[in-house]
């Protein structure tokens, strides 16, 4: 399975909940587990600004390249603004055009190998970018912690390219993707899924495709049950590439979150998403989102744990 992954992704947003350094620490777990060897991971390049233009509005792409955005703005996107940091969102968004590209061409590898060897295991074709996931950001703004909505322009990028018609984003942070379900609200060719705490961050919540709001406290067992009634739904819209926005924060012990899935209910959610995707025969991109776990390494265990599942499936 081909990774994206940057040292470029460790942006300096200062003293922050979001602990940028998860996604050292998850590289730094895949290679000494022996996972991935560190050269095989695929360096992205920064996301154009012409697919950037894809989704976001002319006057939001000038603010983020040159500043001036006004207090309000930057309280509503709760990170500070600087050259880098916009340079360092921009990256990651590049990493996910990039992993979309490879899920594109593994599913096509795949397609031509169980044609080649009927009656063998469908095996799962996936890429992920080991950032990314920003899922609050809108066309205009952006807000909690996501400057440039990376999902929705690698969608965006692929069309354009003739490479996908139709996406399916499968969205299992804690918090509802409003930005996504903004983006794609009323666009037959993207579904739009969010199985998420209801009482929660965003307070608006704007209609996706298919959205599972979740009572506090919700544990393994019901979490686990409300995901897999819901993704025959998914594959049922026919995607050609499935965005998995896999975020760590669904964790009992997440600071921004409220729900109570444990280490092993949320490794059950990656089985149930990566192999409901296996079994339609879809490619999937892994993204990481959110997680806030007082212990970085609860977080960065949990993101590896996606991927272990995946390199699983895969094999």
């Amino acid at each position: 399975m081909d990774i994206v992954y940057s040292d470029r992704y460790q942006i300096d947003i200062g003293a922050h909940v979001f602990h940028m350094g998860k996604y050292a620490a998850v590289r730094d777990g895949l290679v000494s587990r022996g996972l991935v060897a560190a050269a095989a991971l695929v360096e992205p390049e920064p996301a154009g600004w012409d697919d950037l233009a894809l989704v976001h509005t002319a006057e939001f792409l000038e603010k983020t390249r040159r500043g001036g955005f006004r207090a309000s703005e930057l309280a509503l996107l709760e990170l500070p603004w600087s050259p880098p940091v916009a340079e360092g969102f921009r990256l990651m968004a590049g990493g996910t055009i990039a992993a979309s590209r490879l899920a594109v061409g593994a599913g096509a590898r795949a397609a031509q190998a169980e044609g080649a060897a009927a009656g063998d295991a469908r095996r799962l074709a996936a890429a992920a970018n080991l950032g990314g996931g920003f899922h609050h950001a809108f066309p205009s703004h952006g807000e909690g912690f996501c400057l440039y909505n990376d999902v929705a322009v690698a969608i965006r990028v692929l069309q354009r390219d003739g490479l996908i018609r139709r996406a399916a984003v499968v969205d299992a942070d804690v918090h509802q993707g409003n930005g996504t379900a903004f983006i794609f609200d009323g666009d037959p060719s993207v579904f739009t899924f969010s199985i998420h705490q209801e009482h929660n961050y965003p307070h608006v919540k704007p209609r996706g495709s298919l959205d599972v709001g979740l009572a506090d406290g919700t544990g393994d067992g019901d979490y686990l049950r409300a995901l897999e009634q819901a993704l025959p739904a998914v594959m049922a819209s026919r995607p050609d590439l499935v965005f998995y926005v896999a975020g760590a924060d669904p964790y009992v012990e997440d600071q921004l979150g409220g729900l109570c899935v444990t280490f092993e209910g949320l490794r059950g959610r990656d089985f149930l998403v990566l192999s409901s995707a296996r079994e339609a025969g879809v490619p999937v991109v892994i993204v990481f989102a959110g997680g806030y776990a007082r212990r970085v390494e609860d977080t960065a265990g949990i993101h590896i744990a996606t991927i272990e599942e995946a390199l699983r499936l895969g094999a």
